[in-house]
């Protein structure tokens, strides 16, 4: 992460791209452990995080300025525990996991996509004409 003001967006970006890569990891993993007995499937706790950091103002350019990216970080967390859909304990449904996999992968190459262009904004700016 960068500390100047410049950077503002793109630190967030930064972010939420690492929490993506971190649920990409437990999607895989719960795929890896479809057949697992007992499993309980995982998934990431960071979009409430981040609108509770940036989402809640009409100056979104104030909010990413004054966002504490130090405890902007994803959570790992057990999801429904309690609730089986087979007879094993297992709860990962394999359909759920292939579309969330899917979803997060379009959803972390857009941030990617979004950190180029904040790069390419700043370098026309610095660039001498």
């Amino acid at each position: 992460m960068t500390g100047a003001g410049a950077f503002n967006y793109i630190n967030v970006l930064d972010k939420a791209c690492d929490a993506s890569w971190t649920r990409n990891s437990v999607i895989s993993n719960n795929i890896a452990n479809v057949d697992t007995p007992g499993f309980k499937r995982q998934d990431v706790h960071f979009e409430d995080y981040l609108m509770y950091e940036v989402g809640y103002t009409d100056s979104l350019d104030s909010q990413v300025a004054a966002a504490d990216l130090d405890t902007l970080s994803a959570t790992t967390y057990t999801d429904y525990a309690t609730v089986s859909y087979r007879l094993d304990g297992n709860n990962v449904d394999i359909d759920t996991e292939n579309s969330e996999l899917a979803k997060n992968q379009i959803k972390y190459y857009t941030m990617l996509d979004s950190i180029t262009q904040e790069f390419s904004r700043l370098k026309s700016v610095v660039k001498p004409s």
